[in-house]
């Protein structure tokens, strides 16, 4: 089915876009969550109002983060864990962790769902991408070393170990706006990686 935008859908488009979507995924997800519209000719004719609004507040919110992507990007963020002779650690680093980290160390407070990682069960470096908006996607370095050892004796993960995000329905929340009946823009959910979700344009 073809539906339009009305809110950035990270992974799948942008406010004011029409996408062609699976039919279970446009009418159980997206439409019910408030991101997307069916793309009717009257849905159509308010597309370009909702992607100028959309452009409108991204820009505000770039600018109102940009300082802290900059703080967070390429940071490094070191745990110490218990792990077996294998590297498999007792348990796993989880988003929250990494949102502590980053409170602690730099007073920048976000979001579980901002947090693009799964629970990391594994010794070894990782970069967690930290979803502040659409544009603005800063990567912080995790280090999982053993108790007792020094952090870089561990190896490092397969592919960079860029971590993956689980499927949530996330992100950086702005204040509502009606653009012509329409809800207004927020920011980017996840748009979770199924079947049921090609990410083929219309």
């Amino acid at each position: 089915m073809r539906v339009l935008l009305i809110k950035d859908v990270y992974k799948l488009g942008r406010a004011g876009e029409v996408k062609k979507v699976a039919t279970g995924y446009g009418r159980n997800y997206l439409i019910p969550q408030g991101y997307a519209i069916p793309a009717t000719p009257g849905a159509m004719s308010q597309a370009d109002r909702i992607m100028v609004k959309a452009t409108e507040r991204r820009a505000v919110l770039n600018e109102e983060l940009g300082s802290v992507a900059e703080v967070l990007n390429g940071k490094t963020l070191t745990f110490a864990v218990k792990a077996g002779e294998t590297g498999r650690l007792y348990g796993s680093v989880s988003d929250e962790d990494i949102m502590e980290a980053i409170a602690a160390n730099f007073e920048i407070e976000v979001e579980k769902r901002q947090v693009e990682t799964e629970p990391i069960r594994q010794l070894g470096t990782y970069r967690v991408p930290i979803h502040l908006t659409m544009d603005l996607i800063p990567e912080v370095e995790v280090i999982i070393h053993r108790e007792g050892e020094a952090p870089g004796k561990e190896e490092a993960a397969p592919e960079a170990k860029k971590a993956e995000a689980p499927v949530e329905e996330a992100a950086f929340e702005v204040e509502d706006e009606v653009v012509e009946g329409v809800e207004g823009v927020e920011t980017e959910p996840e748009a979770p990686e199924t079947e049921e979700n090609p990410e083929a344009e219309a």
